[in-house]
């Protein structure tokens, strides 16, 4: 609270208090010129400018810690300086004071000025120490301990050499008191100077703490220019160097003062500059008297650098860590675009190069595979499965082709194996493989089938038509039926070739308003009367005229446009259903009934399609019939989900084609179905055998059990297929009253189908 009321109010600048110590510092600089030129007046003013310039700095760190908000641990370092600069102005004052009062000739460091300035010495240490590093790793942590040792030896090799040592063999005997005081300014110094040169940023300004350590060298020189000319330098040292520390103190706050906290640089050159620094006391130590102190300095300096060549070991084992890293790293970048993410075996692009490669030289075979209703493992158990399916194949394929190939995933649960050694049996690995994928695969121990297509070709020949040779033999073994392969045989290639150009008709087709929708009625079997319509679609094609829908349904299937083309049925079915109950009465229709293909079901626009289109025709939901097979239903939980939701609606579903699926009966307790087909295949032949023969019995078994369970189920029923009246009859007999068939009626264009629904009006009236 106390932060966010002094950031309200307008901060001062630190500007007068710089001027203010630099001025301190001016003034008594100017006084020592006059005394030395002109020898005017005595030499004790020369000892207040010190103590001063120390009582202007605490007083700038006051206004610092006053004005500026900070971050916890830079208020600590604060404080402490506060504490350095204010017992070195009050040492200093008691200095100044016995200089007054033993003038001429005053003591050299009074104990009252050394106690207080070691107390602030020992303060600015601490400070420094406390300067928060930042958050590094610990390899990061070691590199930059060894750097800051080797910094902080050097310029502590490179003090000890200029001030320290001469001071301590001085010919004049220097009191233990001042040898400490010099000895923790030079200490504060290299641990300032060292240590913040790798701190990232932090909430103290990097240039503030060198700033700070860097007033400890005014003390220095004090005293190399006191020991290498002797006790008579008193004045030039009180008057001129002591009073720079204060002024270093105030300009480290005003660098505090505008510190944002930016990040800063790491200066990776100070070890280098440490080290160089070392070698300059050394040379000048081999070259000139060899004392005590020389000594130290010699092994001051071997000691960085032992601790150079320690750093240097560290940033070499690490740069190798960072090659093999990068090597190691290049080499997965390789293998991750060469081979599948998932199942781990070659992918599409390093098949093609090695199919290239083999058919420069060698004949080469490729075998397609292609799992069986994979797509249904997905949409019934989940994707999660069914990546688990594609790596536990990817690893059978891999032990069942073993060196005679190799195995690759092409895309989606479409694998490749390629031989490309003539030697090697295709037929061998084939049967290899179709024992490893009869058997249950992955974790969930699940049985699949896979189809194959098979090609070979000779040296030379572009890998894309063996591809291609290859695709087609798996289209044809799909063809086929499931678990099926099949060698590519000249010629085979021509149907796959027509079905391709079918698909690009049917996209042209639709856009280009090919397609229209004809009606077979629905006939109450009992009135002989149409209560209803199933929606077929016809393609007038403008070359090959009328396409068989057993030729166009399978190919938009395959291609996907059965969904656009289910959707312009269902609206053009809701369209014209409610124009015909506009036209004739509500009572006219009770059933209009598009069919549902299992790609439309899986669309999730599906649902939303058939709300638009009852919307947009205001056809009643409940006269809605959706016509779907039993394959269909069976496709996994969206479409469980899509088709309540439709139920929910108020729309019909029909069960077409029923008896003809694996699960009819499980089917009618969990698919809310409305209305049950009775397959054309339970009405063939159903009129060849006399009543209450066995023949006839067992040809009418089926239809009376699908009636019986029906009116269990409460379902309306269809029979499909009727071809003649005695099929008719034996139907009605065994309780059916809803038929469809091309003896009741054939599908017919809309206007058929209308002048049919208006014939019926005016034999109603009638």
């Amino acid at each position: 609270m106390a932060d966010l009321i002094r950031m309200t109010v307008t901060r001062p600048s630190p500007r007068p208090y710089v001027l203010a110590t630099a001025g301190i510092a001016g003034l008594s600089m100017l006084w020592y010129l006059v005394y030395r030129v002109f020898g005017l007046g005595p030499s004790v003013p020369a000892y207040f400018a010190a103590p001063l310039a120390s009582a202007t700095g605490a007083v700038a760190v006051l206004a610092l810690l006053r004005w500026v908000p900070l971050e916890p641990a830079a208020r600590t370092f604060w404080r402490l300086i506060l504490v350095l600069e204010t017992t070195v102005a009050i040492g200093r004052g008691i200095n100044a004071g016995y200089a007054v009062v033993a003038y001429p000739d005053p003591p050299r460091t009074p104990p009252a000025f050394a106690l207080f300035s070691v107390v602030g010495m020992i303060a600015a240490i601490v400070a420094i120490c406390l300067v928060p590093l930042g958050r590094i790793s610990r390899a990061d942590r070691r590199k930059r301990f060894l750097d800051r040792c080797i910094a902080f030896y050097g310029c502590a090799t490179l003090l000890w050499f200029a001030a320290l040592g001469p001071l301590l063999d001085a010919d004049e005997p220097w009191p233990l008191r001042a040898k400490l005081m010099v000895g923790l300014a030079l200490l504060m110094s290299a641990l300032g100077i060292s240590r913040v040169a790798y701190v990232p940023g932090g909430p103290v300004d990097r240039a503030a703490v060198r700033l700070v350590a860097c007033s400890g060298l005014a003390t220095a020189a004090y005293a190399m220019l006191a020991a290498h000319a002797g006790h008579h330098v008193g004045v030039v040292g009180q008057s001129v160097l002591l009073p720079l520390g204060p002024v270093l103190i105030v300009l480290a706050v005003a660098r505090q003062w505008r510190y944002t906290g930016a990040v800063q640089k790491r200066e990776a050159w100070l070890p280098y500059l440490a080290v160089v620094a070392v070698d300059v006391p050394l040379v000048l130590t081999v070259f000139g008297p060899m004392g005590w102190p020389g000594r130290i300095v010699v092994l001051m300096a071997v000691f960085v650098t032992l601790l150079a060549s320690l750093r240097q070991l560290l940033a070499y084992r690490e740069n190798q860590r960072l090659i093999a890293a990068q090597i190691a790293a290049q080499e997965q970048l390789r293998w991750d675009a060469t081979h599948d993410a998932l199942t781990g075996v070659a992918n599409r692009s390093l098949f093609r190069d090695r199919l290239a490669l083999a058919l420069e030289a060698d004949p080469a075979t490729v075998i397609m595979v292609d799992l069986d209703d994979f797509k249904t493992v997905n949409d019934s158990l989940g994707h999660n499965v069914g990546d688990d399916l594609l790596v536990a194949v990817a690893a059978v394929l891999t032990e069942a082709v073993g060196r005679d190939g190799i195995v690759a995933r092409l895309g989606g649960d479409e694998f490749a194996v390629l031989i490309d050694d003539p030697a090697v049996e295709s037929d061998a690995v084939l049967g290899r493989i179709g024992a490893v994928l009869s058997s249950s695969l992955s974790e969930h121990r699940l049985l699949m089938h896979a189809s194959a297509g098979v090609a070979t070709a000779p040296a030379g020949t572009p890998l894309d038509h063996l591809l291609r040779d290859a695709d087609t033999a798996l289209y044809s073994a799909k063809q086929r039926g499931k678990d099926n392969w099949v060698r590519f045989a000249p010629g085979m290639e021509r149907p796959v070739v027509a079905d391709a150009q079918l698909g690009a008709d049917l996209r042209r087709g639709l856009e280009a308003g090919e397609f229209r929708v004809v009606y077979q009625p629905l006939v109450d079997l009992h009135l002989n009367r149409v209560i209803g319509v199933e929606a077929l679609v016809r393609w007038q094609h403008p070359t090959r005229g009328v396409v068989s829908p057993a030729d166009f349904i399978p190919a938009a299937e395959r291609t996907g446009l059965i969904v656009p083309l289910g959707r312009f049925v269902l609206r053009e079915t809701c369209r014209q259903a409610a124009q015909w109950l506009a036209e004739f009465g509500p009572e006219v229709l009770q059933k209009a009934g598009p069919n549902v293909s299992a790609r439309q079901l899986h669309d999730p626009d599906f649902v939303d399609d058939v709300r638009a289109a009852l919307a947009d025709s205001g056809l009643p939901g409940e006269l809605l019939v959706l016509e779907l097979t039993e394959s269909a239903v069976l496709r996994g939980q969206q479409v469980s989900r899509a088709l309540h939701e439709l139920h929910d609606m108020g729309v019909r579903l029909a069960l077409d084609d029923f008896g003809t699926g694996e699960s009819s009966l499980s089917l009618l307790r969990a698919f809310p179905a409305s209305i049950v087909k009775l397959d054309k295949s339970f009405v063939d032949g159903i009129e060849l055998d006399d009543d209450g023969t066995p023949e006839a019995a067992a040809r009418q078994a089926v239809a009376r059990a699908v009636i019986q369970m029906a009116g269990a189920l409460d379902l309306d029923t269809v029979a499909e297929g009727i071809e003649n009246e005695e099929q008719a009859e034996r139907l009605r007999r065994l309780g059916y009253s809803l038929g469809q068939g091309f003896h009741l009626a054939e599908p017919m264009s809309p206007a058929e189908v209308g002048a049919m629904l208006a014939g019926q009006r005016v034999a109603d009236a009638a």
